[in-house]
């Protein structure tokens, strides 16, 4: 290859690694025991499956084989709306303190699962990927405070995500 197309491809290459964000920091530990259990979703920026979601909770529970049995469900279109139910597998990667999963929807495929941020009493937390294109905040209770809210959307504003895409999660229960 001549200097000149190696130069071209390195500008290219340069260009490349400066346009794409940095990665997102993860929390530094999950502990899996902890966070297992039920996750309101309260706000997202939602795959193509859940627009139009009411009612959206993510409950996982740890299989013997150390994979996350993950429920996902939620009411289509409205409280009435029918109900939506998926059922992916978690895998979590070693060496990232339980806070990077693979979530399996299809094999052999896995999606990016960051623990982005979590609440000191597991109360709350952010499920971010380093693409930016989705988010998940999710907490214990149906509703948090506004003031939360406001705080983790602000967050998520340092972390480079376009909070103008983030929506709010109806819920009543």
């Amino acid at each position: 290859m001549s200097g000149r197309v190696c130069s071209i491809l390195l500008v290219v290459a340069g260009l490349t690694a400066c346009a794409s964000p940095p990665p997102i920091r993860t929390v530094d530990y999950v502990d899996l025991e902890r966070f297992m259990g039920d996750w309101y979703v309260i706000a997202n920026i939602p795959t193509f499956v859940e627009k139009g979601a009411h009612n959206a909770v993510e409950s996982y529970s740890m299989d013997s084989d150390g994979s996350i049995d993950t429920h996902f469900t939620f009411r289509q279109g409205g409280f009435d709306g029918k109900i939506r139910k998926y059922n992916p597998r978690g895998f979590v990667r070693q060496q990232t303190g339980n806070a990077v999963w693979g979530m399996q929807f299809i094999w052999p495929f896995k999606a990016e699962y960051r623990v982005i941020y979590l609440k000191d009493d597991y109360s709350q937390t952010i499920i971010g990927r380093r693409q930016r294109d989705y988010v998940w905040i999710m907490a214990r209770t149906p509703s948090i405070e506004d003031r939360e809210l406001q705080a983790m959307m602000s967050f998520l504003a340092g972390q480079g995500y376009d909070i103008s895409e983030i929506q709010k999660v109806p819920q009543r229960w």
